[in-house]
């Protein structure tokens, strides 16, 4: 593997900052997009569980359910919760070197029999599933007929398979019917929306939880993130995915991530590292290579917070600029960076300098003080 250049290790810096301070925006803009999705099919469909509002209300609140979920196991035992809703019985199978191994269901007679059952993926349903990597709806004489044999066949003769991605890999499966009673119920456009939010939400809280352990690893801060409980291999059930974006040499357990859900945040810092590139003169001649490299990383980190301010307040900026009030309107994100550099750099050679007000004041304020109004305070 190439080594890391410094603008990679800045990228890998700003990425962990601007996922650990968003991660509120990200859940809200999650549930916002996926309901926004899944809107027209709420309405007078067959089988749906409401119509208008009311059916979107009732999702948002699954939704939700799923990413109050911190670890793998918390996420994936919230969507099989949410799914009684819209179905009769649900089951999760992980996918794993090929084989499909039970790990929980729900509304089954015997839920404990669904643990480490090894359900045939080369049967005709789960094998579309994996290779079209989409929900398929089938009879259940499409099914491993060991899966139908040991826990019955639903009623209405109609099972359907969903995939869970994590990192371009169905990872597992969700199965779904209406049960084995009478008008038993059977929302796909809801679960399938559930499953994507899962998948999106795993993708969140992998590097969420990474991002903390490479920050602590590589000797920056320490992020002040609430705590993210750890589990075992046993219970956790995606532990021998490895994250694509994993840094080379030994890394603790990961958890599970899909890349779409956060393509905006990680393309963002690509931007301000260009912008961060050193400046065509060279102001650190004069001093010993170790300190110059030092001074020229913390005038860089400075630079990336305030374009992390900038990227996502952009109303509160310009609203701040044209008032003379940047500092109360954006106080909480501006003494937050502070803390953040003052703790990576603030006990370090560059401390003297102060690049986060100087940054603070050319890029934020534009090089005019007064425009971050009186209660601005170096």
């Amino acid at each position: 593997m190439a080594q890391k250049t410094p603008i990679d290790q800045i990228i890998e810096k700003v990425v962990s900052q601007v996922l650990e301070g968003h991660l509120p925006k990200l859940r809200k803009d999650l549930v916002r997009r996926v309901l926004e999705e899944v809107q027209p099919h709420l309405g007078g469909s067959a089988g749906a569980v409401g119509s208008g509002s009311a059916g979107a209300a009732d999702l948002l609140h699954a939704v939700l359910a799923i990413h109050a979920g911190t670890t793998q196991k918390e996420i994936l035992r919230a969507l099989l919760e949410c799914t009684a809703s819209y179905c009769g019985r649900a089951a999760l199978f992980v996918i794993k070197a090929g084989s499909a191994t039970g790990w929980q269901g729900r509304a089954f007679d015997n839920n404990e029999g669904l643990k480490d059952f090894s359900l045939d993926v080369s049967s005709r349903a789960p094998a579309r599933v994996l290779q079209s990597r989409a929900a398929v709806s089938a009879g259940t004489s499409e099914m491993d007929p060991r899966f139908i044999s040991q826990f019955g066949a639903p009623a209405e003769d109609q099972v359907l398979l969903l995939p869970l991605h994590l990192k371009d890999k169905v990872a597992a499966l969700v199965y779904a019917d209406a049960g084995t009673g009478a008008g038993g119920k059977m929302d796909a456009a809801a679960l399938e929306l559930l499953v994507a939010a899962t998948s999106a939400w795993l993708e969140v809280a992998s590097l969420r939880k990474q991002a903390v352990k490479e920050a602590e690893a590589g000797g920056g801060e320490k992020f002040e993130a609430p705590p993210v409980q750890t589990v075992s291999s046993f219970s956790d059930p995606f532990a021998g995915h490895a994250p694509k974006h994993a840094v080379a040499g030994p890394v603790a357990e990961e958890e599970p991530a899909t890349a779409e859900a956060t393509a905006d945040v990680v393309s963002a810092p690509a931007a301000m590292a260009a912008a961060a590139a050193a400046p065509a003169t060279d102001a650190f001649a004069h001093m010993s290579p170790e300190d110059a490299d030092l001074h020229r990383k913390a005038q860089r980190f400075a630079r990336l917070l305030m374009d992390e301010i900038k990227l996502y307040n952009q109303a509160k900026v310009a609203e701040g600029r044209k008032h003379k009030d940047l500092y109360d309107r954006l106080k909480e994100d501006i003494d937050k960076s502070r803390s953040t550099y003052h703790k990576r750099y603030g006990s370090t050679v560059a401390a003297s300098a102060d690049y986060f007000s100087s940054e603070l004041i050319r890029s934020l304020a534009e090089d005019d003080v007064s425009l971050l109004g009186p209660n601005f305070h170096r």
